[in-house]
C-alpha cells in the first residue's frame, strides 16, 4: 500500500510539472501601423485565465493544462483572433499577432438605420434614434440599431429628443425640436468613430443627458490612428454610390496632428421611386499640443445633403401602384423631377482647448459656431392674378393622390367617372410639370404664376460655449462639472425656387375672406415676387439656454454609485417681419418672451455580487423646456404662444441583472418612464368642425401624460472560439396615461375652444412595441466572418387623430348630438388600428486581407432577404372629424380619407470595400 501511495504521488507531481511547463507567449501589434498594442485581452476561456498585453504588446500565459486549448486575443474595435494550441509540456510561441480594424464596424448611419429620406419632416411619426446607439457594445442596443431601426423601432418607445448627441462636449440637439440632425455630419464615418456612449440615465463625462442616454463624438486630431483610408460603397437604399477618403497624420514630433476626410454620396433613385440623393461632405481637424498641459484643436465640418423625399400613402394608393410609388415626382421635358426636395447645409466650426491642470484634473473649454440653411420644397398652387385690382384665381391641386383624383372619391359621390380616374392613375399617376407651365403661360390679362415651386427655409446661426471640469479626488471619487451657454438666431421664411414659366407670383392668400386678410404682409400689399424672393411668411426666432451640470462618481470593490444634478434657463421669442392680414394686430414685431427654469436629478448604483454577476439600478427626475416647435401655435402667421405652456416632467428608472462569464454575456433590464405636461402641435385640413365646416387648422394638445414600461433582454453565447449565438428582445407597452386638453386655431376664423381629447389607454405610435431577434455570427481565424438574424416585430399601432376623440365627434353644427349617433358604431370608428406582425431576415459578412503594404477590407449586408411587405408606421387623417363624416367614409369599400402609411423597404443590399495604407 505504501508503494502504491508513493507511486501515485510521483505521478501527480509529474503531471503538475507538465502543466506548469505549458506556456503560450506572443506579441500583439497593430496590423496597420505595426506598432505594439497595449491593453489587448488575451485569454484561455476554458481555463479561466485572462491577462492584458503590456506596453510592448507582449504576453505570457503560464500554468496551462495539457491538451487542446483556444487562445483568444481581442480588443474593442478590432477583429478578435482565436488560436487553437495543443499543449504537452512545452512553450508555444505564437509569434507576432496582427490585429486589424473590425470591418463589421463599417456599417454607417445611412445603411443600418432609418435614413433621413424615410423621415417625415413635419410630424413625429418617424424619428431617427439609431445613430445614438452606434457606439454601444450592448447586444440589445446594437440589435435595435442594426436590425430593428428600419421598422421605425424606438428604444423604450421614446423620441430621439430624449437622448443627447455631443461633438467634443458640445451638444448638437436642435433647439427647434430637441433632436440631433445627423445629416449635418453624414458621410464622415471614418472620422466620427471615436465615440463614448452612456446608456439611459447612466453617468456621462460630458452631460447630464436624457433618459435615452448620450453619445459624445471626439474629433481630436491626435486621437486618430495614423494612415490613409479610401473606400467605395454601393447600395439600393438611399444613395447608390459612395466614395470616401481619409488621411490622418497621428501626433507628429513637433506637436501637430492633422486629420482630413471627404466623401461623395449620390444616386439618381433609391429604393422608392423618384428619391434622388446628392451629398458631399468634408472634414478637417488640426491640433497643436503646446506642452503636456495645453492642447488646442480646431475642427471644421460641412455636410451638404440634397435628396428627393417620398410620401406616406393610403391603402388605396399602395394597392394600385405598389410600395415603391411616390407621388412627389413627375417628368418635365422628359426628365424626372421631384417637387419635395430637402436641401441641408449647416457647416460647423469648433475650437477646443484641453488643459491638464494636474495628474488627475482637466479643464476642457469649447466654442462652436454653426450656420447655414435647411430648405424643404413643395408646389404652391394658390397663385392669383389681379383682375380689376382684385386677386383672383389659383390652380387646382396638382398632387396626383389628391382625394378628388382617386376612384374612391368618384364612387362616394356617384359621379360615374371612377373608371376613367382609375385608368389615368394606373397609366400615369405622377406630377404633370408641363401642364403647370402651360397654365402659367395661359391667359391674356396677366402672366402671374398660378403654380410655383418654393421652399420653406430655416436659416440658423447658433453659438455655443462651455467648459467641462473633471477631477479625481482619489482612486474612489471623481467630480465633474460643466457650464454651457447657447444662443440661436433663426430666420424662417418661404422663398421662390421656380416660377414655372410665369412672370411673377402674387404674394396673397386666395383663401382669405377679405382683401386685407388675403395679404401676407399688409405693409407691402399685392407684392409681386420672383425667384429668390421671400413671401408668404417671414419671422425670426431668438432662443437662449444657460445650463449647469454637476456629477459625482464613487467606485469601490463591491459597489459603484453616482449622483448628478442639472439646472437650466431657456427663453424663446418670435419676431414677425410681416404683418399678416388675417392677424393684423398680432403678427408684426416681437411676441411675449417665453422663459423656463428647469432642473434634473439622477442617481444610480452597481452592486457587484461577484465579477460575473452584477445588479445595476438608475433613477431620475427631470423637467424639459418646451422646444421652439411646441411653443408657438402658428408661428408662420402670428405671435400666439401655446396656452398654459409649461415644462415637460419626466420620471424614469430601470433595474438590470448582468451576467458576464467566459462563454455567456447577458443583460436583463426592466424599465419605466412617465411623462407629464407634454405638448404636441399638428397642422392639417379638417372636415366636420362644428358640423360641416372645413378649414386648415392648428391642433394644440397640452397636458399630455404618457407611460412607457417594459423589459429588455440581450444575450450572447460564445459556443466555440469561432461561433457566437446572440439574441435580443423588447417587451414594451407605451400608452397615453390621461385625457389631455386640446384646442384648435385657424386663420379662417373657425376655432374649437379648449376641450378634452379622450386618449387614455390608446397606444403611443412608436414603432413595434414588441421585438425579438435571434442570430449567429461566425468569425474564422482567416479574417472573414458571416452572420445572420431573424427578427420578429409586433404591436405596431397607427398614430391616432386626437380631434376625433373629442366631444366635437358626436355633435352637429347646432351643438346637439347627431340624431343617428350610435355608440357601438362610434367605438368601432375610433378603435386604434394595429398592424400585422412580421418577420425580417438579415445577413451580413466581411473579409480582410493584407496585400503587401496595403490592407483591404470588404463588408456586405442584405436586409429583408425574403422581401417581406410590412407597414412600419402610419397615422390617421384628421379630415373626417365627426361621427357622420367618419362613418360615411368608413362605410365605403375604399375610404377616401383612410389612414396613411409608411412601408418598410423590400430586399435591399449594401456593400463596401476599403483600402488602408
Amino acid at each position: 500500500m505504501r508503494n502504491f501511495r508513493v507511486t501515485m504521488f510521483l505521478m501527480l507531481a509529474f503531471t503538475l510539472s507538465l502543466s506548469a511547463q505549458n506556456i503560450v507567449k506572443g506579441v500583439v501589434i497593430n496590423g496597420d501601423s505595426e506598432s505594439p498594442l497595449q491593453g489587448v485581452s488575451v485569454s484561455v476561456k476554458e481555463v479561466g485565465i485572462n491577462l492584458t498585453t503590456g506596453a510592448d504588446g507582449s504576453f505570457v500565459l503560464e500554468n496551462l493544462p495539457n491538451g487542446r486549448q483556444f487562445v483568444v486575443v481581442s480588443l474593442q474595435g478590432y477583429e478578435t483572433q482565436n488560436f487553437p494550441v495543443l499543449l504537452s509540456g512545452k512553450t508555444v510561441d505564437l509569434g507576432t499577432i496582427m490585429l486589424f480594424e473590425d470591418v463589421s464596424e463599417d456599417r454607417d448611419l445611412s445603411t443600418i438605420n432609418l435614413t433621413d429620406d424615410e423621415l417625415n419632416d413635419d410630424t413625429s411619426a418617424a424619428d431617427n434614434i439609431s445613430g445614438l446607439l452606434q457606439s454601444s457594445r450592448d447586444v440589445y442596443l446594437r440589435t435595435a440599431a442594426f436590425e430593428w431601426s428600419s421598422s421605425f423601432y424606438r428604444i423604450r418607445g421614446l423620441d430621439s429628443e430624449n437622448g443627447k448627441v455631443l461633438i467634443n462636449g458640445i451638444e448638437m440637439n436642435k433647439l427647434y425640436n430637441g433632436r440631433p440632425q445627423w445629416s449635418n455630419w453624414g458621410g464622415l464615418n471614418d472620422v466620427l468613430r471615436n465615440q463614448e456612449f452612456s446608456n439611459g440615465l447612466t453617468p456621462s463625462n460630458y452631460t447630464f443627458g436624457g433618459v435615452l442616454g448620450s453619445t459624445n463624438i471626439s474629433t481630436r486630431a491626435s486621437e486618430y490612428r495614423k494612415g490613409t483610408r479610401i473606400s467605395y460603397a454601393s447600395s439600393n437604399r438611399s444613395y447608390v454610390h459612395r466614395i470616401m477618403g481619409t488621411y490622418t497624420s497621428g501626433l507628429l514630433e513637433n506637436g501637430w496632428a492633422i486629420a482630413v476626410s471627404g466623401s461623395r454620396r449620390a444616386g439618381n433613385e433609391g429604393f422608392v421611386d423618384g428619391t434622388f440623393y446628392d451629398a458631399n461632405s468634408i472634414f478637417a481637424a488640426v491640433e497643436k499640443q503646446f506642452s503636456d498641459k495645453h492642447s488646442l484643436n480646431l475642427t471644421v465640418m460641412a455636410a451638404q445633403n440634397k435628396r428627393g423625399k417620398s410620401s406616406p400613402n393610403t391603402d388605396e394608393v399602395y394597392d394600385l401602384k405598389g410600395i415603391k410609388y411616390n407621388p412627389y415626382w413627375g417628368y418635365q421635358n422628359g426628365k424626372m423631377r421631384n417637387s419635395r426636395i430637402r436641401d441641408l447645409y449647416e457647416p460647423i466650426v469648433m475650437l477646443n482647448h484641453y488643459w491638464n491642470i494636474g495628474e488627475a484634473t482637466t479643464l476642457n473649454t469649447n466654442v462652436s459656431y454653426q450656420f447655414g440653411q435647411i430648405g424643404n420644397s413643395r408646389i404652391n398652387f394658390n397663385g392669383a392674378r389681379l383682375v380689376n385690382g382684385l386677386p383672383i384665381g389659383g390652380g387646382s391641386n396638382p398632387d396626383p393622390t389628391y382625394y378628388q383624383k382617386l376612384p374612391s372619391y368618384a364612387l362616394r359621390n356617384g359621379t360615374g367617372n371612377e373608371y376613367a380616374l382609375l385608368q389615368n392613375f394606373l397609366n400615369d399617376g405622377q406630377l404633370d410639370w408641363d401642364d403647370m407651365i402651360r397654365q402659367n403661360l395661359a391667359g391674356s390679362q396677366s402672366t402671374n404664376s398660378k403654380y410655383v415651386l418654393y421652399e420653406d427655409r430655416n436659416d440658423d446661426k447658433q453659438f455655443t460655449a462651455n467648459t467641462i471640469f473633471n477631477t479625481e479626488i482619489n482612486d474612489n471619487i471623481t467630480l465633474i462639472g460643466k457650464a454651457q451657454y447657447s444662443r440661436l438666431r433663426s430666420e424662417n421664411f418661404a422663398s421662390i425656387i421656380d416660377l414655372l414659366g410665369g412672370g411673377g407670383f402674387l404674394d396673397v392668400d386666395t383663401f382669405g375672406a377679405t382683401l386685407d386678410q388675403k395679404q401676407s404682409d399688409l405693409r407691402n400689399p399685392n407684392r409681386l415676387v420672383g425667384v429668390g424672393d421671400r413671401f408668404g411668411y417671414n419671422y425670426r426666432i431668438n432662443s437662449e439656454v444657460y445650463n449647469g451640470f454637476a456629477q459625482a462618481l464613487f467606485k469601490y470593490n463591491k459597489v459603484d454609485f453616482y449622483v448628478a444634478g442639472d439646472v437650466s434657463r431657456t427663453s424663446h421669442q418670435r419676431e414677425g417681419l410681416y404683418q399678416n392680414g388675417a392677424f393684423a394686430n398680432n403678427s408684426f414685431g416681437k411676441s411675449k418672451k417665453l422663459e423656463f427654469t428647469n432642473f434634473g436629478a439622477k442617481a444610480g448604483f452597481t452592486y457587484k455580487i461577484s465579477g460575473r454577476h452584477l445588479l445595476d439600478f438608475n433613477g431620475g427626475y427631470l423637467t424639459k423646456a418646451p422646444t421652439v416647435r411646441n411653443s408657438f401655435s402658428n408661428p408662420r402667421e402670428n405671435n400666439e404662444t401655446v396656452l398654459n405652456l409649461t415644462s415637460e416632467k419626466i420620471m424614469s428608472f430601470d433595474a438590470s441583472y448582468i451576467l458576464r462569464t467566459p462563454m455567456i454575456q447577458a443583460k436583463v433590464t426592466g424599465y419605466y418612464t412617465g411623462i407629464k405636461d407634454a405638448t404636441e402641435i399638428s397642422f392639417f385640413f379638417a372636415d366636420g368642425i362644428g358640423g360641416d365646416n372645413t378649414a386648415f387648422v392648428q391642433e394644440v394638445l397640452t397636458g399630455i401624460e404618457k407611460r412607457h414600461f417594459g423589459a429588455e433582454i440581450g444575450l450572447e453565447a460564445q459556443v466555440t472560439p469561432t461561433l457566437k449565438l446572440k439574441g435580443a428582445a423588447n417587451i414594451g407597452q407605451y400608452t397615453y396615461n390621461n385625457n389631455p386638453s386640446i384646442y384648435l386655431t385657424s386663420d379662417a376664423g373657425l376655432q374649437l375652444p379648449s376641450t378634452t381629447a379622450y386618449l387614455k389607454d390608446y397606444r403611443v405610435a412608436s414603432g413595434p412595441q414588441k421585438a425579438y431577434s435571434v442570430g449567429f455570427e461566425y468569425r474564422d481565424p482567416d479574417y472573414w466572418w458571416f452572420g445572420a438574424t431573424a427578427n420578429y416585430l409586433d404591436d405596431t399601432f397607427v398614430d391616432v387623430a386626437p380631434l376625433k376623440r373629442t366631444s366635437n365627434f358626436a355633435l352637429d353644427s347646432d351643438g346637439v348630438q347627431f340624431s343617428d349617433y350610435d355608440p357601438a358604431v362610434a367605438r368601432r370608428l375610433l378603435a386604434q388600428e394595429e398592424f400585422d406582425s412580421y418577420i425580417v431576415l438579415n445577413a451580413v459578412g466581411g473579409k480582410s486581407w493584407k496585400v503587401g503594404k496595403y490592407y483591404v477590407g470588404f463588408f456586405a449586408s442584405i436586409n429583408n432577404i425574403l422581401d417581406q411587405k410590412y407597414k412600419s408606421g402610419g397615422f390617421e387623417q384628421g379630415r373626417s372629424a365627426n361621427y357622420r363624416t367618419a362613418k360615411a367614409d368608413a362605410d365605403l369599400n375604399t375610404p377616401v380619407f383612410g389612414n396613411k402609411y409608411w412601408y418598410g423597404r423590400g430586399t435591399t443590399y449594401f456593400m463596401n470595400i476599403y483600402f488602408r495604407f
